[in-house]
């Protein structure tokens, strides 16, 4: 008996899977236990993926559906994981709760790296592993260090075709294969989904889409800044002609989160509307067909442009990424190709413009990009990808792409675009300090 458990803790996650279901990219199986973990700091009292609108409709594909909160409370999933010593303990718990017997596992997991699926796939070591992208993350690196008995067990990397012509990198030094998510399975799960609610009533026609993603929860921004991003998105929408505006909020985020942006909708004189309900971005797209779709760097941005085929821009990943922190902080990838990838809300000449065939077209030449990038944030891991990374480093960097890297992350691994090791004293010098603070006062 095979027995098949996917791990899910979105929407957007679960209905990844139900795609992959429908399009055949799992083998047959004698039963699918859809696992729903729930990541909320509160998880007691916030709806997790199953309190979700459309949920019904995504478990069809399943056997059933099982809560891992209720496995292991009061512990928390995103943080508890299993002593190596206690394993096969949890193991023939885990096969008895569920009625596994001695049936052969797989596991379709997200996010490897950490709990609770890193946690899962420890209490079944024999299992095999697949992993699903949720998002724009999986064209990074592996964000730490796996245990090769782990790794080696990844036999695939399942993801949306969200940047034609990208692999990703994600778990790629264990010679992970990508395989796609067919894009027609993946709408039609999206259009089985709930897209109404009564705070959209009386939206016109192609509104302008705006995008929250609580950058503030994270660390990227602090709140009043990101109060004011979204104020800028309604002044940049309104300066490309839309009047009717929908803003979505992040489903984590605060309400007061959006008033500044509808206060600024009401200074200008358009119509804001806010979508409360927990619904998909996707679903938005298919009910109301937006006119643009603006946002930071959500992988709402990409799906809209290359499932969807609808006009967007960014907003703020010029300023994330000067301040993101560490180097190594896995929203840099996903902030590199939004900014790279998609135009400016700020240039409404250079919103025009563009098309959303531009992301199919200049998918493969970030290829380049995309190496040195992973690879300057996770040399150990992608050690294999140096050379790339040089080549690319040499020959590309303009002041266009220098806002990707760090010049003291370059020189620390001794890349081009860093100091000459020669030179590297330069910027340790006290004195040659103060002679640039000097001169920086004295040509103002």
């Amino acid at each position: 008996m095979l027995t098949q458990i996917f791990l899910a803790s979105t929407l957007y996650g679960a209905a990844t899977l139900a795609a992959g279901v429908d399009a055949g990219s799992f083998p047959p199986a004698d039963r699918r236990i859809l696992l729903t973990s729930n990541h909320a700091v509160t998880a007691e009292v916030t709806p997790g993926v199953a309190g979700m609108p459309g949920f019904a409709a995504l478990r069809t594909r399943f056997d059933e559906v099982l809560d891992w909160n209720a496995v292991i409370e009061p512990q928390h999933p995103s943080t508890w994981a299993p002593r190596a010593e206690d394993v096969p303990i949890w193991e023939r718990h885990l096969r008895a709760l569920w009625g596994l017997g001695e049936d052969r596992v797989e596991l379709i997991v997200e996010s490897l790296q950490v709990p609770p699926a890193q946690s899962l796939c420890r209490l079944f070591p024999g299992a095999a592993v697949d992993v699903y992208a949720d998002g724009l993350m999986s064209y990074g690196p592996t964000r730490f260090r796996l245990d090769p008995q782990l790794g080696m067990r990844v036999r695939r990397v399942l993801h949306l075709d969200l940047v034609p012509g990208l692999q990703p990198l994600l778990l790629s030094e264990f010679g992970a294969r990508p395989e796609l998510v067919p894009a027609e399975s993946f709408l039609k799960v999206l259009a089985e989904l709930p897209a109404d609610g009564p705070d959209l009533e009386g939206v016109g026609d192609s509104p302008a889409l705006l995008l929250g993603q609580y950058l503030s929860a994270l660390d990227l921004m602090g709140p009043d800044e990101e109060e004011e991003l979204h104020a800028s998105m309604v002044r940049g929408a309104f300066a490309l002609g839309h009047r009717e505006l929908v803003f979505k909020p992040h489903p984590s985020a605060p309400a007061e989160y959006a008033r500044r942006a509808a206060a600024e909708a009401e200074r200008l004189g358009a119509r804001l509307t806010v979508a409360g309900s927990p619904v998909l971005a996707e679903t938005l797209y298919q009910r109301l067909r937006p006119a643009l779709v603006a946002g930071c760097f959500s992988t709402g941005l990409l799906t809209a442009a290359t499932l969807y085929g609808l006009p967007v821009a960014r907003t703020g990943t010029g300023a994330v990424l000067a301040r993101l922190a560490p180097y190594q902080n896995s929203n840099r990838v996903p902030l590199a190709l939004v900014d790279s990838l998609l135009p400016d809300l700020a240039d409404p000449e250079g919103v025009r413009a563009w098309t959303p065939a531009s992301v199919g077209l200049a998918g493969a030449q970030r290829a380049g990009l995309l190496t040195a990038v992973g690879y300057t944030m996770q040399p150990q891991i992608l050690s294999a990808r140096r050379a790339a990374a040089e080549a690319y480093l040499a020959a590309h960097l303009t002041p266009d792409t220098w806002r990707y890297f760090t010049r003291r992350r370059l020189t620390a691994l001794g890349l081009p675009g860093g100091i000459p090791a020669q030179l590297s004293f330069l910027p340790r010098s006290r004195t040659v300090r103060r002679v640039a603070r000097t001169l920086r006062r004295v040509l103002g």
